[in-house]
């Protein structure tokens, strides 16, 4: 093999070290340019890319030393050698074009950015791809701030800063960051479509294994002071597609508290979530303003469970599942899923399953507005319910009933209240669709038998904006009086039973309206039983308390039946058939409750059985308020009647409770021959015979 000479292999030699000089050239030439010339065209570039104007007031110079980008640099060839690092003084990016209008400056004070800016910078140091300018691209693999303020702002018609163009002819320039670290920075948010004004301070920790930043909140939202805390990862990664993102975080709104701990992936997305979520508040329609989601009044609450969310650009699913919780004395459990829909109508739909292992019936007076004035203040309402009225006022919110659909399935292991109530079991499904509230079937076992309702509440507004429409229809059936109160010894005997319906449809915004302008009808049979007025105060019934003790002075009566019929027309019941039966007389009641006024109108006539209990002849009025009702005494008027048929003269026509007899389980009810009775046609009584039995009464 001939040897190569020695200027051939000079000329090899140099031939291999060319490129090598060359980079060492454009190196030295890199290192040693004056950056500051590129800043118009390097602002104008960053200005069409981000849609709004960018600047760089200070000075722009380059480095090569590794350490710029810090210890968190990829830990292998690319992190062994320096690379170009740009840095950059006193950087301003301002608001886009449509958010620049003076009319329209926000009047929030103590600003630290003028409203032209939506950013300044003090400093941030950022690597640079210069193979990527060729391709018309700004490739920042690492990005650190040093003292940014960040101010966002949105305006009452959804438009904001934040959001970049999406033009439909492209500058043909794309920005692609990579990584971001901060340092000592603030974000201040001016929403007016949430009524926030929010001041976010953020800073490197370097005492946390496991976080990076940590961050601090203060401000207003909807009326109500923010505040909170909380810590992440220490670099931010826009690009990583997989790694997941840590964060813990609390939140004050309020007297709403949430608490988070758990990762984010792809951060600058919301691609997904996985937190574990704690929420407390003094009711979960307060949960409105942070969620979108509406969601009844409650008493005071807290949860907590798993939550997870993936979020895509025209979607969101979001699951929070195997909760656990209470409201009020109650104990809640179940899981949620709520998924926005495209299309029409386009609104978000909530399903899921709720279950109260013990739930206290007073925790669900909240519903309807009829917990106390001082309950609802806790929970964050007006107090108007007046003094004396017993009906709830509470308007319900059916503006926000059209802003989801849900379908939830509820149900109570046992019920408990107050006073003993053998409740052991409610089940129901609520579903709201287009603005539409039902309640259906609501089953409720009790005392050996069962409540069952059909609840239908249109809230939609398309008859009146303001009004509910509600149907309501609910039977009772086979309630045993001897587990209805279990506390009642003279009960305990009884084989008795109560069965009724009613059936109601009315318009209104509240408990008290939709009573008031009812129609419709309820029926009632009582059989066997026995009454007192120890019974009627665990019952609730005051009217017939007072009563009672006027006609027997408390002693214990024998109930044969109690047979109610009443018509409701625009909240006012009429009775078409009111008796008690009992061994000793009969009691024929008449007249009117107005649910409207809540006053009553009643006249009860006792008949005596054979002149053994009666010493009062006279009929009995029973009159008032429903919280305050008062019983008198017409002492010019005789009520003798000789024998149950007369009674019921005035009870006829029966025919709509036959019905209820038909579905009692007793084989010998104490209603069936009363009502027999009613049918017969009543038969005066002759003249002596009246004459002799007044006599007897002297």
């Amino acid at each position: 093999m001939k040897p190569i000479s020695r200027n051939k292999l000079i000329f090899v030699i140099g031939l291999l070290a060319l490129p090598a000089v060359i980079v060492m050239v454009i190196l030295l030439v890199l290192t040693h340019l004056d950056w500051n010339r590129a800043r118009p065209w390097l602002n104008t570039r960053v200005s069409e890319a981000l849609g709004r104007p960018f600047s760089i007031h200070g000075d722009l110079s380059l480095t090569w030393d590794r350490q710029i980008a810090g210890p968190e640099v990829e830990q292998n060839w690319r992190g062994a050698i320096p690379w170009p690092h740009l840095i950059a003084n006193d950087i301003h990016i301002g608001n886009p074009a449509s958010m620049r209008h003076p009319s329209e400056a926000t009047s929030v004070t103590n600003i630290e950015v003028t409203p032209d800016n939506m950013a300044t910078i003090s400093q941030f140091t950022f690597s640079l791809n210069p193979l990527a300018l060729l391709d018309k691209k700004i490739a920042i693999p690492l990005l650190r701030f040093d003292a940014p303020l960040l101010y966002l702002l949105r305006h009452a018609d959804g438009r904001n800063n934040w959001t970049l163009p999406d033009n439909e002819q492209p500058s043909g320039w794309t920005i692609n960051i990579g990584r971001v670290i901060f340092t000592k920075g603030k974000v201040h948010l001016t929403d007016d479509t949430k009524h926030a004004e929010i001041v976010v301070k953020i800073d490197t920790i370097n005492t946390d294994p496991g976080y990076g930043v940590s961050w601090t909140l203060h401000g207003k939202f909807n009326g109500e002071s923010v505040k909170g805390t909380g810590k992440a990862g220490a670099i931010l990664s826009l690009q990583q597609q997989t790694a997941p993102y840590p964060l813990t975080a609390t939140l004050q709104v309020g007297k709403t508290m949430i608490a988070v701990e758990g990762t984010i992936t792809r951060p600058t997305d919301l691609a997904a979530i996985d937190m574990r979520l704690k929420v407390s508040a003094n009711s979960m329609a307060r949960l409105y303003a942070l969620s979108g989601i509406v969601m009844p009044e409650t008493p005071p609450f807290t949860t907590e469970g798993h939550l997870t969310g993936t979020l895509g650009k025209h979607s969101q699913h979001w699951i929070y599942e195997q909760f656990k919780g209470q409201v009020g004395s109650s104990d809640i459990a179940g899981s949620l899923d709520f998924q926005t829909r495209s299309g029409s109508p386009g609104r978000p739909v909530v399903t899921g399953t709720i279950v109260s292992h013990l739930l206290q019936l007073s925790d669900l007076e909240p519903l309807i507005g009829a917990d106390s004035n001082h309950s609802k203040v806790e929970r964050g309402v007006i107090a108007n319910q007046p003094a004396g009225k017993i009906l709830p006022v509470e308007k319900f919110r059916t503006d926000r009933w059209t802003s989801v659909d849900a379908k939830i399935q509820l149900s109570a292991e046992k019920i408990v209240r107050d006073k003993a109530l053998p409740l052991t079991h409610l089940a129901t499904t609520l579903q709201l669709q287009d603005g539409i509230l039902t309640l259906a079937p609501l089953s409720v076992a009790v005392a050996g038998g069962t409540l069952n309702a059909d609840i239908r509440l249109d809230g939609s507004g398309k008859a009146d904006a303001a009004a509910i429409k509600a149907l309501i229809t609910i039977s009772a059936r086979h309630l045993r009086l001897k587990q209805l109160f279990p506390g009642l010894e003279p009960l305990q005997a009884s084989v008795g039973e109560i069965n009724g319906d009613a059936s109601l449809s009315a318009t209104g915004n509240s408990v008290a309206s939709l009573l008031g302008a009812s129609n419709g009808e309820i029926k009632t049979l009582i059989n066997q039983g026995s009454i007192s007025k120890r019974l009627l105060e665990q019952m609730g019934l005051n009217i017939g308390n007072v009563a009672l003790t006027y006609l027997s002075g408390d002693k214990q009566v024998r109930l044969n039946c109690m047979a109610t019929d009443f018509s409701v027309t625009n909240g006012l019941m009429q009775t078409r058939t009111f008796v008690i039966d009992t061994d000793d007389a009969i009691l024929d009641v008449n007249g009117t409750i107005n649910m409207t006024q809540e006053e009553l109108d009643l006249t009860i006539k006792p008949n005596s059985k054979g002149l053994r209990i009666f010493s009062l002849r006279a009929p009995l009025y029973v009159h008032g308020s429903f919280k305050e009702p008062k019983v008198t005494i017409d002492k010019g008027v005789l009520a003798l009647r000789a024998g149950g048929a007369l009674a019921l003269a005035a009870a006829a026509p029966v025919a709509a409770l036959l019905p209820l007899i038909n579905v009692s389980s007793e084989a010998d009810s104490g209603c069936t021959q009363l009502l027999a009775n009613a049918r017969v046609k009543p038969v005066a009584p002759a003249p002596g015979k009246i004459y002799r039995s007044r006599a007897a009464l002297k």
